[in-house]
């Protein structure tokens, strides 16, 4: 069984703040600063330009995208961290687009992540092939699948409700059209199970700030079915992703497997405070964390709806359609979000009525549930939030 009493002390959380937001960015893992100093001082410090041999550095995306991969139903060997998830997103569309040459259709959901859908249009635009990026409401998906579609490309859970999709079965449905997924996992690495290879997905991308609290900017990863590996063609073809980088060769060769999928140079300081984080994933179990989940986020729904009328649930109201999060509609929902804030209880809002609130059983347990839901019901209840100075909009909502 996970001791959560033992993980929630690994993090850094400022005293007297509630963190319901986890699923925006993770907080800092406490051995992150001293991990991360001696990387400073001892690496590149004193071995400088050495340290990627004597250190490690150039394997860190491989030997840390098999722990991510650990937590998401990958193999040894079948996950790669680096670069951004808008960059992995591209891979992963433009290549799947190349393994169905034939077909001219990406198909999504208006519950996608609208970054992913910025980055299809503009892939499928530079293609200048007469490809469509069909968007279809999130219960549509199913009935839309076809023989017309090439590449179906979602984000399990909706960023905005919670929404959970069912990857098993539509991407069993999308194979039997002959479609092929690529699936984001932005929202459900460390949120949920998740079984890539069991599932049968194509390719997977996800990032490791939020559930697993690789702080901000922290890389992306992506996964690619062992039967694409070694058949999948990079469209960024990047000097890391060259079968022999130092070699200098003049034309590109495409690595082997999934390095194939590495681009930039990866970012060793972030990737140093990822590592430590993964030390306290080591520790826990995915079942363990989603049956302790449900229960915040049951409470939380339960306590709100009892005390809160003014808040309508815009997540699914059964566990098994919902993410790690709880999200609810109110029409000042960003001034009250700020109210909550200014109070302590971290949450965040999505345009254009949504407050939404994390649930991570690593460092959140039941007390930390009642005592935000105490805050809430003041805020709500006494119009707390009806004030000039909550209403007015910051860069990052």
């Amino acid at each position: 069984m996970t001791d959560f009493a033992a993980t929630k002390a690994m993090f850094e959380i400022p005293e007297g703040v509630l963190y319901l937001d986890g699923n925006s960015l993770g907080p800092l893992p406490r051995a992150a600063q001293g991990r991360v100093a001696r990387m400073l001082s001892d690496e590149w410090g004193k071995m400088l330009i050495t340290g990627w041999n004597k250190a490690g550095w150039m394997a860190m995306p491989m030997a840390l995208g098999d722990r991510v991969g650990k937590l998401i139903g990958a193999e040894p060997g079948q996950v790669v961290l680096g670069d951004t998830l808008s960059i992995k997103v591209y891979q992963a569309l433009a290549a799947t687009l190349d393994m169905n040459p034939d077909r001219r259709v990406v198909l999504s959901d208006s519950g996608n992540f609208p970054s992913d859908l910025y980055m299809a249009e503009g892939l499928l635009r530079s293609l200048g092939r007469g490809h469509e990026l069909r968007v279809v409401d999130p219960d549509a998906v199913e009935e839309a699948i076809n023989d017309e579609i090439a590449v179906l490309m979602l984000t399990e859970v909706d960023y905005r409700t919670g929404r959970l999709h069912d990857m098993a079965e539509l991407t069993r449905r999308a194979h039997d059209a002959g479609v092929m997924t690529v699936w984001d996992l932005a929202h459900t690495a460390g949120a949920v199970p998740v079984d890539v290879s069991g599932a049968g997905a194509d390719f997977a991308v996800g990032c490791t700030y939020k559930y697993l609290n690789g702080g901000p900017g922290a890389p992306a990863f992506i996964y690619v079915a062992p039967r694409h590996a070694e058949r999948a063609v990079p469209a960024l073809s990047g000097w890391l992703g060259h079968d022999a980088p130092f070699a200098f060769e003049q034309s590109y060769r495409p690595g082997q497997g999934i390095e194939r999928m590495r681009v930039g140079t990866p970012p060793i300081i972030q990737l140093t405070a990822l590592e430590t984080a993964l030390d306290i994933w080591d520790m826990a179990d995915m079942q363990d964390v989603r049956a302790a989940s449900i229960a915040l986020c049951e409470m939380f729904i339960a306590e709100i709806e009892a005390s809160c009328p003014m808040l309508t649930l815009a997540s699914p109201r059964e566990a098994a359609r919902r993410g790690s999060q709880v999200s609810f509609r109110f029409e000042h929902g960003y001034a009250a979000m700020q109210a909550l804030i200014a109070r302590g209880v971290i949450g965040d809002f999505r345009a254009p009525d949504i407050m939404r609130f994390g649930f991570t059983p690593l460092y959140i347990d039941a007390d930390d549930v009642r005592a935000a839901v105490a805050i809430i019901r003041d805020v709500m209840q006494n119009r707390l939030w009806d004030r000039a100075e909550y209403k007015t909009r910051a860069a990052v909502t």
